[in-house]
């Protein structure tokens, strides 16, 4: 199994405490991904008594089929992913999604270039730097972008990077003359000269997603009170230190709240191997 589980465990188990395995989408590095959401998992510990265990999987697809096949209870997924999954597992609740920075639950995907390149005459002969094929910030925002740029990506150059952070650095290298990836992540970048280019149409954010078959119903339904009772401001000290994506507050969601993504993948195919 290439699943990374992290030694690490957040407090010692006890006999009546439900231990419950969740895995964050690979997105940045482990180390990072920890810092971010250690603090918020520390904090459901205290005020649920449950328990939880940090997995890491090396790619989306990895933790999709985890997820599927039982070995994952709770996870941090996009919309791609999380419509993915579902298709897969039906017995998956997503519990509440998380609100960015502006106070919507919703985010978007960015094409970025280089700010100190010129544009590239010639777009469909450029090569673009993409996440993951199951990344909602991959091949299938890209496309759509690109497409109202009149390119065709599946007939462009492009290459699965991994974590959105790698298709930042490579534009910025020059390795690539355009990327894409979650708009949020490429403004950490902006200092090294990673310029936005166009963002996409709002997305449903970023969702803790529960397996019902491994999950209690009660299990469940604490975790999402806990979580919508917190508020941002008035708890703005308790959630600092819980990562950018996290710490702002949730709403509720359903699943019907995907329908644009779903309305997207009935237009654009995605490839699974790099064209280059």
């Amino acid at each position: 199994m290439l699943a990374l589980v992290l030694l690490w465990m957040m407090s010692c188990v006890t006999a009546q405490a439900n231990t419950y395995r969740f895995a964050p989408l690979p997105m940045q590095e482990p180390e990072q991904i920890a810092r971010e959401v250690l603090p918020m998992l520390a904090y459901l510990e205290a005020e649920t008594g449950l328990r939880f265990e940090l997995v890491y999987s090396e790619s989306y697809e990895e933790l999709i089929q985890l997820f599927a096949q039982g070995d994952i209870d709770l996870s941090y997924l996009g919309p791609l992913p999380y419509v993915r999954l579902q298709a897969r597992l039906a017995e998956i609740e997503p519990l509440v999604v998380f609100r960015e920075a502006q106070g919507a639950a919703l985010y978007t995907c960015a094409l970025v270039h280089f700010a100190g390149d010129p544009l590239p005459v010639d777009e469909q002969a450029e090569c673009y730097a993409l996440t993951q094929p199951l990344s909602t910030c991959g091949f299938l925002a890209t496309a759509s972008l690109l497409r109202d740029r009149e390119v065709d990506l599946h007939q462009a150059c492009y290459c699965y990077l991994g974590r959105h952070d790698q298709v930042a650095l490579a534009v910025v290298r020059g390795e690539f003359a355009m990327g894409g990836l979650k708009t949020q992540i490429a403004k950490r970048f902006a200092h090294l000269g990673l310029a936005v280019l166009a963002e996409t149409p709002p997305l449903p954010s970023f969702a803790l997603v529960a397996n019902q078959q491994t999950m209690t119903s009660s299990d469940r339904a604490q975790l999402q009170r806990v979580l919508l009772e917190l508020d941002p401001e008035r708890d703005a000290d308790l959630m600092s230190s819980w990562g950018p994506a996290l710490r702002y507050g949730t709403q509720a969601i359903e699943d019907a709240d995907y329908a644009p993504v779903r309305a997207l993948l009935q237009d654009i195919a995605i490839p699974e191997e790099c064209n280059r």
